[in-house]
């Protein structure tokens, strides 16, 4: 029988990869929660469209095996630190409760480097944050998964900062080697081909993927 993903973020740069790659792969059951239908979401399985209040709701009733979040925002996005937590701690945490609640016992979610509980910087103590809220959920199977400064081409989202990030990238990646080498760009699409891995991992435990780790489930 096929493994039952529920998803978060299935519209955005790295959940939208991971979509379109379990529609081709086709080993999953795949069901995203959206506040809008999405025909390229759609793509990659079963959409459930609502308000993000009522996604928890939905999870625990889904009763999916795995639960996904490749949610995100930015401060700017977002409009405020408030906002900003609203997003990438609470709603991040509600739904992989649920999910948990629901029956789920993997929980993979997308972070970032360096991200930091006991960090000086807001976004970074906020991700964190949220890493040790999901420990604390006691999923059987937990993926923290850590990339740099992702490539790709978001649809309809101007990120400013991330655009000059990404032009400078290649210079910087030939600088950021050996254990500096989590702090470099890497593609939206090896992100989501890990993730996709790493759904498919038995093993018991809380793991912690940066770059290198990514690549290399990429290409296992």
């Amino acid at each position: 029988m096929a493994r039952r993903i529920l998803l978060i973020g299935g519209t955005g740069l790295v959940g939208s990869l991971f979509a379109e790659r379990l529609r081709v792969e086709g080993d999953f059951e795949l069901d995203l929660l959206l506040r809008r239908p999405s025909g390229r979401a759609a793509s990659g399985g079963q959409e459930h469209v609502a308000p993000s209040t009522e996604w928890p709701e939905i999870a625990g009733r889904l009763g999916g095996e795995v639960a996904v979040s490749a949610l995100g925002t930015t401060i700017r996005a977002a409009g405020s630190q408030p906002a900003f937590r609203a997003v990438d701690f609470d709603l991040v945490v509600d739904f992989a409760r649920a999910a948990r609640a629901g029956g789920a016992r993997q929980m993979i979610v997308v972070s970032s480097v360096g991200a930091d509980a006991g960090s000086r910087t807001f976004y970074l103590r906020t991700k964190g944050e949220m890493e040790r809220a999901l420990e604390a959920l006691d999923f059987e199977r937990l993926d923290i998964v850590r990339p740099g400064l992702l490539r790709g081409e978001r649809v309809g989202e101007r990120r400013q900062g991330e655009r000059l990030g990404i032009i400078i990238s290649p210079l910087l990646n030939l600088v950021l080697r050996g254990r500096l080498d989590r702090f470099a760009a890497i593609e939206a699409d090896v992100v989501a081909a890990a993730i996709a891995k790493l759904a498919r991992r038995d093993a018991q435990g809380t793991f912690i993927h940066h770059n290198r780790d990514l690549h290399q489930l990429a290409r296992g």
